[in-house]
């Protein structure tokens, strides 16, 4: 992966610390009661945020009249590890975290920690309309709302043939050096993903999958080799190692002509072909062998969520063919209901396209320490 400020009770705001830095959305005071009023907690890129607070939000809010929500951003998620810790302790001591809807890498984490609401379709019927396969992976405690991909982007112009493997994009790279980069995996999940990907091409699939699934950090020795290799190209990177902050400086680098190829989102890079931030010359296609990794995107109901009633509802909305339409028209996203309640232009779209075919990422406890180790060893 660009709401108002809603109603919003003395009980809604005191939960939050002063020291809390994750953005707010703003706007003008309504007056509503506490069962009246959701708080959503959503990280990530500008693209999430732009999902929320400009699109999804006010037009849930717009058709459920009586009805707010309150949204906190946290940009590249750097409050993630404070909010999981927040709402660990509130499902713990069986009170209110303040949240209660979240979007972001953490919703993994607290799905097999056993800190969500069981997923139910009997509290929000359109769930019948997800796979049921992109349940497993969080042991039915989380909801599915998107789908994306990081891909491959390229400047036409410059590369006719672009690498279709792990190996052709290494030998490119070395072959080209100053024109390929990543941003920093803590900064961003194209960048995170690359990063991973080479580490993973050099793994058993039994470590791998005990990667994605679990967090044991007696595995993480079996990232050296990895790790060197992408030390290695260093000094094959954009300005002899620049890793950018965050993936939108990825794809200004791109619209510059500075670098020739980079990894990129999905949504993000299709969005920015849209708006005209990418040129036309610039063309997106995927690697095997491995492939990057990319999957479902997920919400976590906290067990002690307030609210109950009215923010399954709201779950109920997102998962709305409407909702699902703006996930593809704002983001390029995946759909997570099935294609067929969607528009036949959207089926066409994603005829071939399954957010659960999608390689999956390190389970998250495993991921922040895989950040922790690329930024100790590769730049």
């Amino acid at each position: 992966m660009k709401a108002r400020l809603l109603a919003i009770t003395v009980a809604v705001l005191v939960f939050v610390p002063a020291a809390y830095s994750a953005t707010y959305a703003g706007g003008s005071v309504k007056k509503a009661n506490a069962q009246s009023t959701i708080v959503v907690y959503a990280s990530g890129d500008v693209n999430v945020q732009n999902l929320w607070q400009n699109n999804i939000i006010p037009n849930f809010e717009k058709t459920n009249k009586g009805i707010y929500v309150k949204f906190i951003f946290s940009e590249h998620g750097t409050d993630d590890g404070t909010t999981l810790a927040r709402i660990g302790a509130a499902v713990k001591g069986r009170h209110w975290p303040g949240i209660d809807l979240v979007d972001g890498g953490l919703v993994t984490t607290m799905a097999l920690a056993g800190l969500n609401q069981p997923v139910s379709k009997a509290t929000a019927p359109n769930l019948k309309k997800v796979n049921s396969d992109l349940l497993v992976p969080v042991k039915g405690a989380a909801i599915p709302y998107r789908g994306s991909s990081v891909v491959l982007a390229y400047n036409s112009d410059k590369v006719k043939s672009p690498p279709k493997t792990l190996s052709a994009l290494l030998d490119w790279i070395r072959a080209n050096p100053g024109k390929f980069t990543y941003n920093s995996p803590n900064s961003g999940g194209s960048g995170y993903s690359f990063a991973e990907t080479v580490v993973d091409s050099l793994l058993s699939p039994a470590i791998l999958k005990n990667m994605d699934q679990g967090y044991d950090p007696s595995l993480k020795s079996n990232w050296k080799q990895g790790l060197d290799l992408l030390h290695s190209l260093n000094k094959y990177m954009y300005g002899n190692g620049v890793y950018p902050n965050g993936n939108a400086s990825v794809l200004q680098l791109l619209g510059q002509g500075q670098i020739w190829v980079a990894p990129v989102w999905s949504d993000q890079s299709l969005t920015a072909l849209k708006t005209g931030q990418l040129g036309p010359n610039i063309k997106l296609t995927q690697i095997s062998n491995p492939s990057f990794t990319g999957g479902a995107a997920y919400l976590a109901v906290p067990k002690t969520a307030k609210h109950k009633k009215v923010l399954y509802k709201f779950v109920n909305y997102i998962l709305s063919p409407a909702a699902q339409q703006m996930i593809v028209d704002v983001m390029a996203g995946f759909p997570a209901i099935d294609v067929k309640y969607m528009g036949d232009s959207i089926k066409q779209k994603f005829q071939d396209v399954s957010a659960n075919t999608l390689r999956p990422t390190y389970q998250t406890k495993m991921g922040n320490d895989f950040k922790a180790a690329w930024q100790q060893s590769v730049p």
